[in-house]
């Protein structure tokens, strides 16, 4: 087969692989809320930061349980002192190693590619950032998509 030569080479766009921002998230199972954090990076003193956005979000009266991986700054010693002040409203359960697909969280990261970043090419980062972020907006609010999604319906 036969193809004419082009005048011009082709341009194949792509996405900026060598920057990325971190996204903490945690699901509320019963109502299907969502609670994000955008960050810089992942460590200690982010989780933090996110732990203490998540306390506010607490029903009252209940300990609130958070699915996490094993990475390293779910463990830092720098969080011990705040975990034990706050033993009574969060608790923190570590999944076994290699086991992503018991977290509930996942499906929501799954679900947000699917409909906010699938076979769509984002000039910067930040026009990344902004499509999931809304979506996000969307799902801060009770919603039967997350419940259902996440295996409470």
């Amino acid at each position: 087969m036969w193809v004419p030569p082009e005048e011009k080479d082709p341009v194949v766009l792509h996405a900026p692989t060598r920057k990325s921002i971190a996204c903490f998230g945690a699901v509320n199972l019963r109502t299907g809320r969502l609670v994000t954090l955008f960050s810089p990076v992942f460590n200690a003193e982010t989780f933090k930061e996110f732990l203490l956005k998540l306390v506010r979000y607490r029903t009252p009266h209940r300990t609130m349980r958070l699915i996490c991986d094993n990475a390293k700054y779910h463990h830092a010693t720098m969080l011990q002192p705040f975990i034990d002040d706050h033993r009574r409203v969060l608790r923190l359960d570590f999944l076994p190693p290699y086991s992503p697909e018991l977290n509930p969280i996942e499906r929501v990261w799954k679900r947000t590619r699917t409909i906010a970043t699938h076979n769509q090419h984002f000039e910067t980062l930040q026009d990344l950032v902004d499509v999931v972020a809304a979506q996000f907006d969307v799902w801060a609010r009770p919603n039967l998509e997350l419940q259902r999604l996440c295996g409470k319906i």
